[in-house]
């Protein structure tokens, strides 16, 4: 079984994951610009002397997730000073798999923090709480699969998630403290 430091060492740094992107490049760059850190924010300080040094991403470009979470991880981990890698998930199952949504869905982005030995410290993903429900709400009144109606309901609705993730706010700053929080339990 390939370990997490393994992983870890043949992933992309972030910056050339976001060089490379085709899909969500400029969304991600987008919302990296327009999302700040809390100048104010107590737990960022806290967090300055944890034992994380590393962040393994498991992703992929045309997640829409991860096109707005992405950004604010980064700004993350400029602040703690945290190395990012992103792994893509489409590449090697077998580590996504470890970290599967709700037991069965291979849901990205996941965030493995790491220490400086490459042991994992705590998982991070795939929506905070706030976007979850927002997600499970917006899909509530989709028609069952086999619905002929389904795949265009189902693409309706997807613009919906991620014309707000490219745009609220608030959705990022509910990312943000979840994150944060995250961090702080472990």
């Amino acid at each position: 079984m390939t370990t997490l430091e393994s992983y870890f060492k043949n992933s992309q740094p972030v910056e050339q994951y976001i060089d490379d992107m085709t899909e969500n490049k400029e969304n991600v760059l987008s919302i990296y610009q327009a999302f700040s850190l809390p100048q104010d924010d107590e737990r960022l300080d806290q967090l300055k002397s944890s034992s994380y040094s590393k962040v393994l991403v498991i992703s992929e470009d045309w997640c829409g997730d991860a096109m707005m979470n992405l950004p604010i991880l980064k700004h993350i981990s400029e602040a703690l000073n945290l190395e990012v890698r992103v792994f893509h998930r489409d590449e090697d199952t077998d580590l996504i798999d470890q970290y599967l949504t709700n037991g069965t869905a291979r849901s990205i982005p996941i965030f493995i923090f790491l220490n400086d030995n490459y042991r994992q410290k705590t998982v991070w993903g795939p929506r905070a709480r706030e976007v979850q429900n927002f997600v499970t709400d917006i899909r509530s009144d989709l028609p069952p699969k086999d619905d002929p109606t389904y795949e265009d309901r189902s693409n309706e609705k997807i613009g919906i998630m991620l014309n707000r993730y490219k745009s609220d706010s608030t959705m990022w700053k509910n990312v943000y403290d979840s994150i944060i929080n995250k961090l702080l339990v472990n």
